[in-house]
């Protein structure tokens, strides 16, 4: 089995990633098995399952990435800057991005689209708000500089983006200019984050 955390192995995680995407793209999310895919991309269903968990994760492959960014705000952040503020700068810096865990990435519609009209991946997506959620929390209990009530608080923050990038993706659906989609994505999440640092 290859080892998920090696360049080889990397390599062919994405190199699958990519084939599925395309065949997803091509013919529709549920019209694709597993076994296609690897044909597609060369290599064995074992091979496929040795790096990806389910099929959702091969066109969602880029989720782990998110719990690791949000790690990251909370571990990273200054001394001075509360974990509310920390969350909201990697969100904002995602977004002048166009980064595609924003939403705000060029050319991403017709996969927005395919997500958004296949159940079994809406549910890996909110299975996944709760992944996230939980390893916020972790990460919140075990700084020494937050107080609080750490699983309270990474409910809110993953409550508070699950509500922009849902308005985000609506817009693009809806064939809105980016530009202004963008915009609009930032003052969302600064009116959410602000709710969330001093009430509602």
């Amino acid at each position: 089995m290859p080892n998920r955390g090696d360049r080889g192995g990397s390599r062919t995680r994405a190199h699958i990633a990519e084939v599925a995407t395309g065949l997803f793209l091509e013919r529709g999310f549920d019209n694709v098995t597993i076994v296609e895919v690897a044909a597609a991309a060369g290599v064995s269903k074992v091979t496929v399952f040795s790096h990806f968990d389910r099929k959702e994760d091969l066109l969602l492959d880029r989720l782990p990435d998110v719990v690791e960014i949000a790690r990251t705000a909370v571990r990273e952040r200054p001394d001075d800057v509360g974990v509310v503020e920390a969350v909201r700068r990697t969100l904002l810096a995602l977004a002048d991005e166009r980064h595609g865990l924003s939403v705000l990435e060029e050319g991403i519609d017709e996969f927005l689209r395919i997500v958004g009209e296949a159940p079994t991946l809406i549910a890996r997506l909110r299975v996944f708000e709760h992944e996230v959620e939980a390893a916020l929390a972790e990460e919140l209990e075990s700084d020494t500089r937050f107080t609080g009530d750490a699983a309270l608080l990474a409910a809110l923050l993953v409550a508070a983006y699950r509500v922009v990038a849902v308005a985000t993706v609506r817009r693009r659906l809806a064939g809105d200019d980016l530009a202004a989609i963008a915009t609009a994505h930032q003052e969302r999440v600064n009116r959410a984050f602000d709710a969330i640092e001093h009430g509602i």
